[in-house]
């Protein structure tokens, strides 16, 4: 199972509101990374994210221990520095083996919540 996944993706399109509607932590609108490590071994993640008027931010280093999973909410991120809300972005995530990266967003500005996900 090791070799299934890739080392790079990219997910173009980031954003996360300001406002969020309902109860915190569940219901604050989010954008987040699902990492699957289907390998023994333990790696190396790397983020970095990319903006229309400035320079790149990154790397935001984490670990992903082999044969599990990390939802990694861009929220959190704080080191370097803490992702901006109500701007734009994009993100590289760059693995030391082979991984599999799922994006999900939830948008609770609105009562009505919406969430989105897709594979990268």
């Amino acid at each position: 199972m090791s070799e299934i996944g890739k080392r790079v993706w990219v997910i173009a399109e980031g954003y996360i509101p300001s406002e969020s509607t309902g109860p915190s932590p569940a219901m604050i609108s989010h954008e987040t990374a699902c990492i699957l490590n289907l390998g023994d071994a333990s790696t190396e993640v790397e983020i970095t994210l990319f903006f229309e008027d400035r320079e790149p931010v990154g790397p935001y280093k984490l670990t992903v221990e082999g044969r599990r999973t990390k939802h990694v909410r861009f929220n959190d991120l704080q080191d370097p520095e803490r992702v901006p809300r109500d701007t734009d972005y994009a993100s590289v995530i760059r693995s030391q083996h082979p991984i599999v990266v799922q994006h999900t967003r939830l948008d609770s500005r609105q009562a009505e919540n919406t969430v989105m996900t897709t594979m990268t």
